[in-house]
């Protein structure tokens, strides 16, 4: 188990995990800033061929407003990173902890916004 993110193991395909977990962001207020197919890039750019993997950049607008208003530079950090990937025969969610990846940073105000933004990722995590 990891501790700088939530990650399970769920006995759905690959697609349809990416599918429900776009739909929960939404309903927590994210977008998907960016797609990134690994899997793709790999065989693209390495001749690799590599297993299903894709890194999803996930924003909530107001969360990401107060942060870079909190913390100029913190985009450096964003976005949330969720991660979708093949294992087995089973499908793997991690999703980024925000107070873990904040931690490094010494502003009060930017730790209440990750414990926020946290707390509605662990939603979405708890749903899949």
């Amino acid at each position: 188990m990891i501790n700088y993110g939530f990650t399970k193991e769920v006995k759905l395909p690959f697609e349809e995990v990416i599918a429900v977990v776009t739909e929960e962001l939404k309903k927590e207020g994210f977008g998907i800033l960016t797609r990134i197919d690994v899997q793709e890039k790999f065989k693209e750019k390495l001749g690799i061929d590599f297993k299903k993997y894709v890194i999803l950049g996930a924003c909530n607008p107001a969360s990401a407003h107060k942060a870079i208003v909190a913390e100029e530079n913190i985009g450096l950090m964003l976005p949330c990173n969720v991660i979708v990937y093949e294992k087995e025969d089973k499908t793997v969610v991690s999703i980024i902890k925000p107070t873990v990846a904040m931690r490094m940073i010494e502003n009060e105000e930017l730790k209440q916004i990750a414990t926020q933004v946290e707390t509605k990722l662990k939603n979405v995590f708890d749903s899949i």
